[in-house]
């Protein structure tokens, strides 16, 4: 059975003791999750080596950077690089985000650099993808989010692939308080792990963890992860309390 993923991506957010206590608090307060349930918590880079000290309270609980540079090491000021996180405990991490695309120009082709780097060095990327208002509202999110995914992945081999996690969030529902339907959130995931199947095998892409990542909130998070094709979420405002994030994480199937 494929992992079923509650993820918080707590962006530019919490000072350190705020970050500290949400995440003991999480921690404390999980539910009795099943073997394969997993919550990752998206940590500003600060922060990262306590809460990785805090995560091993629980084997279900891994830590993410929320970014990575794609280049191995070097004068490149203010960067942080893949080796840097494997070293203090890191698993994960967040790459491809829209925030990401969009301020600071990162290109498919430099994502697929940075899974690279990841992957060489074990760590597990959280690959995002997703569609702009006017390329949904052109129906044309099929063939923008498609173009993401080959140009970033579709370099790898099966065995790489398999360890990268897939989050689809539709841009136009980030931060905005608008959320796609749980339909809306199947029909692309089915189409995304049908995309995956077409390249890389049906069995293979069963196995894929695919999350929504729109606004996932309390009044959502059900509903949203009991489709199909949807293994979670990547959750933005709501990971940034504690009895919010753990209402979510309790839906997970």
């Amino acid at each position: 059975m494929r992992k079923q993923i509650a993820a918080a991506n707590w962006k530019m957010n919490l000072n350190y003791e705020q970050a500290l206590t949400l995440s003991q608090t999480v921690i404390s307060g999980l539910p009795s999750l099943k073997n394969h349930q997993q919550v990752i918590f998206g940590v500003p880079f600060p922060y990262l080596l306590p809460i990785v000290d805090l995560a091993k309270q629980s084997e279900h609980v891994s830590v993410a950077a929320q970014n990575c540079s794609d280049k191995s090491s070097g004068a490149f000021t203010g960067e942080t690089s893949v080796e840097m996180l494997t070293s203090i405990g890191v698993t994960h991490v967040i790459v491809g985000h829209s925030e990401r695309r969009e301020y600071f120009q990162e290109s498919n082709a430099m994502i697929a650099e940075k899974i690279n780097l990841l992957l060489q060095s074990n760590l597990i990327p959280i690959f995002c993808c997703g569609e702009p208002l006017a390329e949904r509202e052109a129906e044309n999110q099929d063939v923008y989010v498609a173009a993401q995914i080959k140009e970033s992945l579709f370099h790898l081999n099966a065995d790489q692939i398999k360890h990268v996690i897939i989050a689809y969030e539709p841009i136009w529902a980030i931060g905005t308080g608008k959320t796609a339907s749980a339909e809306q959130a199947e029909e692309m995931h089915a189409f995304i792990r049908q995309t995956i199947a077409d390249q890389f095998g049906a069995i293979l892409a069963e196995n894929c963890s695919i999350l929504y990542g729109g606004s996932v909130k309390v009044g959502n998070a059900k509903e949203i992860f009991s489709m199909p094709n949807v293994d979670g979420g990547l959750v933005g405002g709501a990971s940034l309390k504690a009895d919010e994030f753990l209402q979510v994480i309790a839906g997970l199937k």
